[in-house]
């Protein structure tokens, strides 16, 4: 049996001490967001992507079932059955064996494949647009979080600064350089501060959770990877290429086109061949028919048919020719948005560099007593301002981004070659 010493009791607590400082550092990195890119690697499993998926899959299904051909019939029947006298039950009855099969020789086949393939290619252009839209989302919630802990820490450190002011300044009170006054503004201003680091905290928590549940993340986050704020957006693309916007309308007015002829066909007289066999009972013989029938298109020509199909072409053109006007503005409008978030993350950088040196040396005067409380708290102010308007530029950016990414049918922060 071992002894316990106090050495050995020590050695132990300085153990535990030490795993218990280590549990929140260690709880922190498992409860990590992953990455913007991790993150898009699994974003055809989120709900949004999966349900464009899923669309154009049955659309392209439709497109395989629109080449089957008519299903022919069979047919059975008995003549002279069941009767009177001679003729009761089946002694003499004739049987006939028949087998028709339409044909569709006006084209109606070509016809409908024509146009399930075309609503299947707008459909899987849909389903890129909801993908896109869905990596756009989570690029939004993701930029948000971000942005979240960033106003956290700064309202951290604007906390921190301002109560060290208000030691400086409680110091400059019991050595009457300074009114009671100014120490009771100084603790009125850690009160703000207080207040603004607790708001600050519940967006946090709030935006982190929204990240977790859009990226179905199984755990709550605490922080965050990697950083989107900080990326460089890619060029933008060249005006040539047509918005996916623009090639979704140009697919559905393809599809309505193809309609057009769909219903037109369905005017058309209906063709099958028949083919039959009779066998006669009493004189123990049989006999083969071959037959044509023609549906007469007297009463209904789907006249009605065409025309819905006709105007559903022109709106669909007219849709597309709207499309096309207002994606050109929108592309113009994007590329313009980008470029000014660009230029004004640069300039909120800049800002941040100059009111840093700014509050140093505001800092160095005041404990000197060259200037005034007013003056160091205007320049802390404008420091913690600076701060937020920076993460409200780059915020910004990834806004610019986003909207520019989805007029682009790509996903944000992401080149295609």
């Amino acid at each position: 049996m071992s002894n316990l010493t106090p050495r050995s009791l020590r050695a132990a607590g300085r153990v535990i001490a030490m795993l218990l400082g280590l549990a929140p550092a260690m709880q922190a990195m498992a409860q990590a967001a992953p990455s913007y890119d991790t993150l898009l690697e699994r974003l055809d499993q989120l709900p949004g992507a999966r349900v464009g998926a899923a669309l154009a899959e049955a659309a392209d299904a439709r497109a395989d079932q629109a080449r089957a051909l008519p299903n022919p019939s069979l047919s059975w029947s008995a003549e002279n059955a069941w009767g009177t006298g001679s003729y009761g039950g089946m002694g003499r009855a004739d049987t006939v064996l028949s087998l028709s099969q339409p044909l569709e020789i006006w084209g109606q086949r070509g016809a409908r494949v024509r146009a399930a393939r075309a609503e299947a290619q707008a459909a899987n252009l849909r389903g890129t647009q909801s993908r896109s839209d869905v990596a756009s989302q989570l690029a939004a919630v993701y930029a948000q979080a971000e942005s979240a802990l960033r106003r956290y820490a700064l309202a951290e450190e604007a906390l921190t600064l301002t109560r060290a002011d208000a030691n400086a300044v409680n110091a400059m009170v019991k050595q009457g350089r300074e009114p009671q006054l100014r120490a009771v503004q100084a603790q009125s201003e850690v009160a703000n501060a207080t207040a603004s680091l607790d708001e600050a905290q519940a967006y946090r928590d709030a935006a982190l959770a929204r990240l977790a549940g859009a990226a179905l993340l199984d755990a709550p986050v605490q922080s965050i990877d990697s950083s989107l704020l900080d990326r460089t957006p890619p060029l933008p693309r060249g005006s040539g290429d047509a918005a996916l916007a623009v090639r979704i309308a140009e697919a559905e007015a393809q599809a309505s086109t193809r309609l057009v002829e769909v219903e037109r066909k369905r005017a058309l007289p209906d063709l099958s061949v028949t083919a039959a066999q009779t066998r006669f009972r009493e004189d123990r013989e049989q006999a083969y028919t071959l037959g044509v029938s023609l549906s007469i298109p007297l009463f209904d020509r789907n006249r009605g048919g065409v025309r819905a199909a006709n105007a559903e072409q022109r709106a669909a053109e007219a849709r597309l020719d709207q499309q096309r006007r207002d994606s050109e503005a929108e592309r113009l409008s994007a590329v313009a948005g980008l470029k000014a978030a660009g230029s004004r993350t640069r300039a909120a950088d800049e800002s941040v560099a100059a009111a840093e040196e700014a509050y140093r040396l505001a800092r160095i005067g005041f404990d000197a007593g060259r200037i005034s409380q007013l003056e160091l708290r205007s320049t802390r102010s404008a420091l913690i301002a600076a701060r937020g308007t920076a993460v409200d530029a780059r915020l910004s950016r990834v806004g610019a981004e986003i909207d520019l990414a989805r007029l682009e049918g790509r996903t944000p922060f992401v080149e295609v070659h």
